[in-house]
């Protein structure tokens, strides 16, 4: 049924279900104080560190930092998407989910309605296909090519595998009985149309592989020839519901197959990930003749905290693994991994699982090559790094790399890393960046001297990156502890007027802004509530892992605490807030984008900070 999902059902139905009853029925529960405690599902552990709140109605992972309501166990537990999961708990609670039409959601569900002929449509080529790889009189070369590549017929019907015949019309003459459904089957990029008019199938005597989303729609097809027809791989062309730049071939699958992924592996090729699941490596994907992405690699981190990039160890295949590693850089959080592996050349993950064994190649994707090595041994490529000159050049080469990586434990022990190989000290090495600003406590005189900060475009120098980060991160922690309060008692959210914080700026200032604002609309919304309006979402992920510090939540004095936080945020309002709204922005643009005007107006925040807290030392 179109449209949306209200909120106000969802609060009602979170406010009726049990999560103790939802995760016991799916995981064996055990009583531990006021809580219940289980080994974690999402990821291996020999000590219990799964904690579910009753009370509170979340759970958290202190192991994996799995954690939200109960709609998040089941969309995780299950893996299933949002709406079936609704309707999972609905059910066991007896209600009907209503739907209703909102102007954005509207928009999705006309969207989502509109493209449903083009699913269903899609569904009967692949089943068209399968049947002539079954019936047809020349299915038998491809039955043969497929068996030569060690496949069984089990692993075919896994995938779908199907057959195009010879001929320029098959699929036409089969499925395309009048204009519309012509015209559907243009639009879905299974015909083509020549410069004469002249409409034809777009696969022809060739093996197919249907892809599916990652809900198990078929949104294309992709084609491995028989014969000596040129391309040897054929997709579907770009349609309203296939972009390749955001697709994996296998994706689905591999979910299928794994209630909780620890791994994804990234390979080149249809056969790689068919042959390696036929194997029992179930967690292989591939791109679909693009570049591995950024879009790609955050779907994939959104499921697992490991990609393994899998490529040909020859010049080509370095070169792709490359472009992989710099896609990687802007993802790698704390708590991510990539990793390379390089086959030996003519070898490909098909041909090496078929010859080796699964176990063997398991050892190779356990001793691949880590990010951080790939990434310094491509560097120090020709170079002497016995030599000063060397190490001055590695520098020079690795740090804009590094530059690249979010804020974080793991960048920090890349520059660490650098400057062990450079011999550098640490500090010496970050003043590497650009030149320091300069020291002058004075606001700068623009008439005397017209560019008296001048500096690289490329970053912000490192002195000022360390007194922005120094600030942002106080500020962050402060709104971030406020927000902890009021996961856990939402009910003081009466002590505050949001309109304390209208003046502030930064990412988590408005979050607690939006909780307050929520709280204040529905003063009856419990923990579990507040998870469920953000699920999915960044934020969300944020509210999971201060609603599991329950720990660090005094049992006693919460209002007080709260007030106090509350109070000094809002203290020093305008240089906060102006230097906050530039921190945001440089976090999420390059440095380069930002007008000069902008840095100009950083600097003077930052030395009017300088000014402060030299008076302030002063005293």
């Amino acid at each position: 049924m179109a449209g949306l999902i209200p909120q106000t059902f969802l609060d009602d139905l979170l406010d009726r279900v049990d999560i103790v009853e939802v995760i016991d029925r799916r995981v064996k529960l055990k009583k531990t104080g006021k809580n219940y405690s289980a080994r974690c599902p999402f990821h291996d552990e020999k000590t219990p560190s799964f904690s579910v709140n009753p009370e509170k109605q979340f759970y958290y992972c202190f192991g994996c930092g799995a954690g939200g309501n109960a709609l998040g166990f089941v969309m995780d537990y299950e893996n299933v998407d949002f709406p079936q999961a609704v309707e999972t708990l609905a059910s066991s609670a007896g209600l009907q989910v209503p739907r209703e039409p909102t102007p954005g959601g509207a928009a999705r569900a006309e969207s989502e309605q509109g493209n449903k002929p083009l699913y269903a449509l899609l569904e009967q080529v692949a089943n068209y296909y399968k049947q002539q790889l079954r019936q047809h009189p020349q299915a038998k070369k491809a039955v043969d090519y497929l068996k030569s590549r060690g496949l069984t017929g089990e692993i075919a019907k896994r995938f779908d595998l199907g057959f195009a015949p010879p001929g320029w019309d098959n699929l036409l003459q089969a499925l395309g009985e009048d204009e519309a459904q012509r015209k559907l089957l243009m639009q879905a990029g299974m015909l083509v149309e020549n410069e004469s008019k002249r409409i034809y199938d777009r696969f022809r005597d060739r093996v197919v592989f249907p892809i599916r989303d990652q809900r198990g729609r078929i949104i294309a097809f992709g084609g491995r020839v028989l014969g000596d027809d040129k391309p040897k791989y054929l997709n579907s062309p770009e349609t309203p519901i296939f972009q390749k730049g955001r697709e994996l071939y296998g994706l689905y699958q591999a979910k299928q197959a794994n209630r909780k992924l620890e791994r994804i592996l990234v390979v080149e090729g249809y056969m790689d990930v068919i042959a390696l699941a036929q194997h029992g490596i179930n967690y292989a994907t591939a791109t679909l003749g693009t570049s591995t992405s950024k879009a790609h690699l955050e779907r994939i981190y959104r499921l697992c905290p490991e990609v393994v990039f899998c490529f040909d160890g020859d010049e080509a295949g370095r070169k792709a693994a490359f472009r992989a590693l710099e896609a990687a850089l802007p993802c790698m959080e704390d708590g991510r991994q990539a990793r390379f592996l390089f086959l030996p050349e003519g070898e490909d993950p098909d041909t090496m699982v078929r010859s080796g064994g699964a176990e063997h190649f398991q050892q190779l994707l356990d001793s691949a090559t880590p990010l951080e090595t790939f990434l310094f041994e491509s560097m120090e490529q020709g170079l002497d790094t016995s030599s000063m000159d060397g190490r001055a050049r590695l520098s020079k080469l690795a740090l804009p790399y590094i530059r690249q990586l979010p804020e974080g434990v793991f960048r920090q022990l890349m520059f660490q890393a650098l400057a062990q190989r450079t011999g550098l000290e640490l500090n010496s090495l970050m003043q590497l960046e650009v030149p320091p600003p300069a020291q002058s406590p004075e606001p700068p005189r623009y008439d005397d001297d017209p560019e008296p900060f001048r500096e690289p475009e490329e970053a912000p120098g490192p002195r000022q990156r360390d007194a922005v980060s120094a600030l942002a991160t106080g500020y962050s922690n402060l709104a971030q502890s406020a927000i902890a309060l009021l996961l856990h008692q939402p009910h003081i959210a009466r002590l505050t007027e949001v309109r304390v914080l209208q003046g502030l700026e930064g990412e988590d200032v408005s979050l607690l802004r939006e909780l307050l604002e929520l709280l204040r609309r529905r003063p009856e919304s419990n923990t579990a509530m507040l998870l469920g309006h953000w699920y999915g979402t960044t934020e969300g992920e944020l509210l999971s892992r201060l609603a599991g510090q329950e720990r660090l939540i005094p049992t006693e004095g919460i209002e007080q605490q709260f007030s106090d936080t509350i109070n000094e945020l809002s203290q020093h309002l305008p240089q906060r807030s102006k230097l906050a709204a530039q921190v945001d922005k440089l976090k999420l643009t390059n440095y380069a984008e930002v007008s000069d005007l902008e840095k100009q107006r950083l600097r003077e925040l930052l030395q009017e900070k300088q000014r402060r807290d030299a008076q302030r030392n002063k005293r």
